[in-house]
């Protein structure tokens, strides 16, 4: 095993990354640092597939659950916390094994990149969010292309909370966001992803949404909306979002279902311009196929690509 190396295990959502990181432990000593934006929450275990108490007891896990649902947090807060994480898993002789399918996470760390830590202003992210509501994304996303352009082209329009956030920033600094250079980020890496055919995997995806549903994701979401209230990000997270019309009495349970089908279906087209069939920094394998799976991991922990 190459020292100051990690191996990155990416893959769109309901690809069975978790499944491949529990299996290659048995092969490779290794620690599982998430790179899941929404797997992070504490207490939103159904709607975000979080690893369940047989995987986690197999592999250390870190940056599962360790954050509160309505608590602040952002890219820097990830990028911190997973570099602590993997300078952990070196000084334990263990490969730290960064798993997860947010992109911006993965690139974030592999290409070094210096985001500026500006803490949350909640008077202006209120005013954005109300200006998306009345006017629509598309309209905000026009917004942020006047200030800043560069951001603008690199950020999906539809997704609001990342155009809301680096709108935020151009307004508490005054400045566009900085360019995202990519730097020497101190590692070797090597990246193994799991590919799917398109139909398998949303047949896959599709068998998952209707698992959290049975499993009690409204009531999930019921219990989170006690406990912590409601108006942060993570509620409006795919499958929470759906949820709450169930409890509000805006759909029934099958609609929620279908509606969070469609979202999950257009995540994964969103999560593929992250991580591209095309490009040469990724080993593709079968997703199908655990054991090749395995092996990649094994293969690409005995040294540097990157």
């Amino acid at each position: 095993m190459s020292p100051r190396h990690v191996v990155v295990l990416v893959g769109p959502t309901a690809s069975g990354k978790t499944a491949v990181a529990v299996a290659a432990s048995a092969r490779v000593p290794l620690e599982v640092v998430s790179a899941d934006s929404r797997q992070l929450r504490a207490e939103m275990l159904i709607g975000t597939a979080a690893p369940d108490e047989a995987e986690l007891a197999a592999v250390p896990h870190h940056l599962v659950s360790t954050v509160l649902p309505g608590a602040p947090w952002s890219l820097p807060d990830w990028l911190r916390e997973a570099r602590e994480a993997i300078e952990g898993a070196w000084a334990r002789d263990r490969l730290p094994l960064v798993v997860g399918g947010t992109g911006q996470y993965v690139w974030a760390l592999l290409d070094g990149w210096d985001v500026p830590e500006v803490p949350p202003d909640e008077a202006v992210r209120a005013n954005l969010e109300t200006y998306a509501e009345e006017h629509g994304a598309a309209a905000l996303h026009a917004r942020l292309a006047a200030v800043d352009a560069a951001s603008a082209e690199r950020i999906d329009p539809m997704n609001v909370r990342r155009v809301i956030r680096a709108m935020e920033i151009v307004e508490v600094t005054g400045k566009p966001v900085p360019p995202l250079t990519p730097r020497d980020p101190g590692f070797t890496w090597a990246v193994v992803g799991l590919r799917w055919p398109r139909e398998a995997l949303h047949a896959r995806a599709d068998a998952r949404v209707e698992a959290m549903f049975a499993a009690g994701l409204v009531e999930e979401t019921r219990g989170v909306v006690e406990r912590h209230g409601r108006g942060y990000p993570a509620l409006d997270s795919i499958g929470y979002r759906e949820a709450l019309a169930v409890l509000d009495g805006e759909c029934d349970t099958a609609e929620a279902v279908r509606r969070t089908k469609i979202a999950t279906h257009r995540l994964i087209r969103m999560q593929a311009t992250w991580f591209r069939d095309d490009d040469p920094r990724i080993e593709w394998v079968d997703g199908s196929n655990l054991a090749a799976a395995v092996d990649a991991i094994e293969r690409a922990a005995r040294g540097p690509v990157g």
